[in-house]
C-alpha cells in the first residue's frame, strides 16, 4: 500500500493523482462545501481564545488547498494577518495545486515537524481525511487457531509479529472466523516522530472511522477499498491498479486517541462532521446521519501542557 500510494516514481499521490473533486478520483467534504473552511476557521478563532499568543496554523495533507483557500477566507482580514500558515504537503502533484491556488499566502514543508520547528513548536494543526492514506496492515481471524494472521499480497496469510501492546484489533477475540480488520501502525509512528516537537496548541482530526470493534459492525470482510474515478473498488480489485488509484481503510479512532494519550497529548472533545459543520450552512449531504455527517468523527487534542 505504502508503494502503491507513495512510491516516488510510480505512487499514486506522488506521480498519478490528477486533482481532489468531482472530476478526480474522489471528493472529500472541502470540495463539496466551504463550510468545513468555516467550521475549521471558527474552531481557530476559539482556541486562540485560549492561547493568545499563538500565530501558526498548520494544515497537514491539504488536498487541492480548497480547504486552506476556505479558512483563511472564514477568518477575515484581520484575523489571518494574526498568522503565519502552513502546508505539509509529500505529493508533488498536489503541492503544485495547492501553490497556483494559494500563491505566496502560505509556507509549504515535505513534513510537519519542519512545520513545526518554524512554529517553534507552537501551532494549531488540522488535518481533513489525511490518517486514511496512511498504509494499513491488513489482518484476518482463524477462529479454529484463535489468533490473528496477517493478510500478504499476491493474498496469503501469515502469522503477524506486531505488537498486540499497542493494536485494539489483536487483542480482540470475539470474531467469527474469517473476519478481516486494518491496523496503522503508520500512523502510530509518524505522531511517534513528531509529538515530542509539539509544545502547544491543539489539533483538529477529521476523519471516516469509529471505536472498536463497533467499526466492524456488519463489515466482516473489512474496510479496505480503492477509489478510481469515483468507483469504489473492493476485493481483489483493490490490486487491479497499483499506483492509478487511491487506497483507503478507515481509522479505528480507539487505537488513535490511545496512541495521542501515549505521546503525551489531551483529547478534548469527540463529535461528529455533521456536529462540527451544523453552524455553519453545511449542505444536506454533509449533515446526513446515515451518511458523512455520522461517519467522520472529528477529535480535538491539545498538549499535555495546554489541556
Amino acid at each position: 500500500m505504502a508503494r502503491a500510494l507513495f512510491d516516488p516514481e510510480r505512487g499514486y499521490y506522488t506521480r498519478h493523482i490528477q486533482t481532489v473533486g468531482a472530476r478526480g478520483d474522489f471528493s472529500t467534504s472541502a470540495t463539496l462545501s466551504p463550510s468545513l473552511g468555516a467550521a475549521i476557521a471558527a474552531w481557530i478563532k476559539a482556541e486562540s481564545r485560549i492561547q493568545p499568543r499563538l500565530r501558526h496554523v498548520i494544515e497537514i495533507g491539504a488536498g487541492d488547498g480548497s480547504l486552506m483557500h476556505s479558512v483563511r477566507k472564514a477568518l477575515g482580514w484581520w484575523t489571518r494577518r494574526r498568522f503565519t500558515f502552513h502546508i505539509v504537503e509529500t505529493s508533488p502533484v498536489l503541492r503544485e495545486q495547492q501553490q497556483k491556488r494559494l500563491g505566496s499566502q502560505v509556507h509549504w514543508h515535505t513534513d510537519i515537524e519542519s512545520a513545526l520547528a518554524q512554529a517553534q513548536g507552537h501551532a494549531f494543526i488540522y488535518h481533513n481525511e489525511l490518517l486514511d492514506a496512511f498504509p494499513a496492515t491488513l489482518v484476518q481471524w482463524s477462529a479454529a487457531e484463535q489468533r490473528w494472521f496477517e493478510v500478504w499480497v499476491p493474498e496469503s496469510l501469515h502469522p503477524h509479529e506486531i505488537d498486540a501492546a499497542h493494536y485494539s484489533v489483536l487483542r480482540h477475540t470475539a470474531f467469527k472466523d474469517g473476519q478481516r480488520c486494518e491496523m496503522h501502525p503508520s500512523i502510530r509512528d509518524w505522531l511517534r516522530n513528531w509529538t515530542p516537537q509539539w509544545k502547544g496548541g491543539a489539533m483538529l482530526s477529521i476523519d471516516y472511522g469509529d471505536e472498536f470493534p463497533q467499526l466492524y459492525h456488519r463489515r466482516p470482510h473489512g474496510t479496505l477499498r480503492a477509489y478510481l474515478l469515483h468507483q469504489r473498488l473492493t476485493g481483489a480489485d483493490i490490486y487491479a491498479n497499483p499506483g492509478r488509484q487511491d487506497i483507503t481503510a478507515d481509522i479505528n479512532f480507539t487505537d488513535y486517541a490511545a496512541w495521542l494519550r501515549e505521546f503525551g497529548a489531551t483529547q478534548i472533545t469527540c463529535h461528529t462532521l455533521a456536529d462540527l459543520l451544523r453552524p455553519h450552512g453545511a449542505p444536506p449531504q454533509l449533515l446526513d446521519a446515515e451518511g458523512a455527517g455520522s461517519a467522520f468523527k472529528c477529535l480535538v487534542h491539545r498538549p499535555q501542557a495546554c489541556a
